[in-house]
């Protein structure tokens, strides 16, 4: 039995897992990420690998999953928006303390290569995950391998543009699809209707409080699932927003299947049916081609653990479309 590390580095916390060739989390750890300190990320990482493989001796790689740009070769950390990383050789760094290979790769695409082979994406060789968190990140698969463009950054599909001149996002840039069509959109929709509309909103005033401040998403989910209308509104914006999306990604890349993955896809049906009828409302020759299935993702919060574990185990660069 393969075993391999996957590694989640986020900017709040460094999780970490034994993985078996089967997808199979055999042992977990986690630690608060010092997110202002390069050198103390790169050591914390080192300590949940050293702690695991104490424990697994036949442990044979480590792979590292991270938000922000990881470049071509996947070993350097070009940016990352929640960490202090800025051309961060963290391969090097990694490898060096803990005497084993090491593969670094963005989290959006560990998530989709763990979708991909052990997830929701099984037998699909042709997919884009979309995880609507925070933000909006995913990963893209082509004919059963992981899409990384070029230069190693591609699939920031959350930055595409969608309003011209629109929201400002964290960025730099306005009008950014993850200002549309995110967990902070969802948000930012209910405070805004709460404002203007306090009788409309008076179950999610309640919920937050009675502060549109108050409002967040679990409080929005809640009250769309208790029926309020308002709530129901909401969601209905995000995924007018989100379908139109996958309309567009749709009509550059014809995936077979889009998994929906990220802290709203817990919404279920209440986000599915409205983004499935925003997208086919929206696809260019809607009637006239297969449509690709929209499905939730099911590894949860374990699919980038999972996903860079398996990144690491027989990988070779020149394997994975550049």
């Amino acid at each position: 039995m393969a075993l391999t590390i996957g590694v989640d580095v986020g900017g709040t916390k460094v999780a970490a897992g034994v993985v078996d060739d089967r997808g199979t989390i055999l042992e977990k750890v986690r630690r608060p990420t010092p997110s202002t300190n390069p050198q103390e990320t790169a050591e914390t990482i080192a300590e949940v690998v050293d702690l695991l493989k104490g424990k697994f001796e036949e442990v044979s790689a480590v792979g590292l999953g991270t938000a922000g740009f990881v470049d071509e070769t996947r070993s350097t950390v070009l940016f990352a928006p929640n960490l202090a990383w800025r051309e961060e050789p963290i391969k090097e760094k990694v490898e060096s303390r803990v005497g084993l290979p090491v593969v670094v790769e963005n989290d959006g695409n560990a998530t989709a290569w763990g979708e991909a082979r052990f997830g929701a994406g099984r037998g699909e060789n042709f997919l884009v995950l979309v995880a609507l968190g925070t933000g909006i990140g995913g990963g893209i698969i082509i004919n059963g391998e992981l899409y990384r463009g070029r230069f190693g950054i591609g699939a920031e599909m959350g930055h595409f543009r969608v309003v011209p001149d629109g929201r400002r996002c964290g960025c730099g840039n306005r009008g950014c699809w993850e200002q549309y069509a995110s967990g902070n959109a969802l948000v930012h929709e209910a405070r805004d209707l709460a404002r203007v509309a306090p009788a409309m909103a008076g179950r999610l005033l309640e919920l937050g409080d009675g502060r549109p401040e108050g409002i967040s998403g679990p409080e929005v989910s809640q009250a769309a699932r208790e029926g309020d209308k308002a709530a129901l509104e909401c969601f209905r914006t995000i995924a007018h927003w989100a379908g139109q999306g996958l309309a567009d990604l749709s009509a550059i890349l014809d995936p077979g299947a889009f998994i929906i993955g990220g802290g709203l896809s817990d919404a279920g049906d209440l986000l599915l049916d409205p983004i499935r009828a925003a997208f086919e409302d929206a696809l260019t020759g809607r009637g006239h081609r297969p449509l690709p299935d929209i499905r939730i993702a099911e590894l949860g919060s374990a699919a980038g653990i999972v996903g860079a574990a398996d990144l690491a185990r027989v990988r070779p660069l020149q394997d994975v479309i550049v």
